[in-house]
């Protein structure tokens, strides 16, 4: 191989790598509300007004600190994502398993996040150093660091730009050149057929149809014991909106560390193949 093929796995975060919401683990509680009745306020609000779901979130988190009199600054929301719980696996080593098992077929694999959640609260939880990206909805603060705007909202149907990001390597999203550039797929950073999907429900199919579509591997996740759960990730089987389905368990030996390394097994012998033919 004249250079190190890079392989990416892209991880939607609320309900796949931890479950529910990451505001519901810490943030809610503190402001004393129910977790029915703080989305049941969001989503009726989104409705009323014809809005957008994440800028609504956003909003409703400040304006609900505020009328609790809650302290609602950036260290603040930092020190909900370090309270964020995991599934099985997620933080007993499963990103730096796959690195290893990429480094010893000679692959590089990466690691990022797609999301509709906080970015502060997932780059301050306890992997949120393993990413190589975080694609998330972020906050513009004042010189007090309190939240005043939106710096930036991802929602289900924006996500997919940044698998395109990926496969440029156009990471710096004031740079709209790079990403709108046309490159050779064979030349690009991660070429689609070396990327992977994990999603958990409806929001993440965007992105899964396309990394399908475009040859790579896409997977839905649930909390095991769910029925529900399961029940709605065979249908997006069964739609061919993904390949794979499983219990969200993140552990060595569990049914997905053995489906995403054969994944990335096929890949590597599908770079070698390449590699031959040039």
């Amino acid at each position: 191989m004249t250079r190190t093929p890079t392989i990416a796995i892209a991880y939607d975060f609320d309900g796949t790598l931890s479950p529910g919401s990451m505001q519901e683990h810490s943030f809610i509680p503190e402001i004393g509300e129910q977790i029915d009745a703080f989305w049941g306020r969001v989503n009726g609000e989104a409705a009323r007004l014809g809005a957008d779901n994440i800028l609504i979130y956003m909003h409703e988190m400040v304006k609900a600190a505020q009328r609790e009199d809650v302290r609602f600054r950036r260290e603040d929301i930092e020190r909900h994502g370090a309270s964020v719980g995991f599934f099985p696996g997620v933080v007993e080593g499963w990103f730096e398993r796959l690195r290893a098992y990429g480094a010893e077929r000679q692959v590089r694999i990466e690691h990022y996040i797609i999301s509709s959640g906080l970015k502060e609260m997932i780059a301050a939880s306890a992997v949120g150093d393993q990413f190589d990206a975080i694609f998330a909805s972020e906050f513009k603060y004042n010189a007090d660091d309190v939240p005043v705007w939106a710096a930036s909202a991802v929602n289900y149907t924006n996500k997919t730009q940044f698998l395109f990001r990926i496969n440029k390597g156009a990471l710096d999203l004031s740079d709209h050149a790079e990403v709108n550039a046309y490159i050779p797929e064979d030349d690009r950073p991660v070429p689609f057929r070396n990327m992977i999907y994990v999603g958990d429900g409806d929001t993440d199919v965007p992105c899964m149809r396309t990394v399908k579509e475009q040859g790579g591997v896409s997977i839905a996740v649930h909390p095991a014991g769910d029925a529900k759960g399961a029940e709605k990730t065979a249908k997006l089987k069964t739609d061919r909106r993904v390949h794979f389905t499983t219990d969200a368990d993140y552990s060595d030996g569990s049914k997905l560390d053995a489906y995403v390394k054969a994944a990335i097994d096929k890949m590597v012998a599908v770079e070698r193949l390449k590699t031959l033919e040039r």
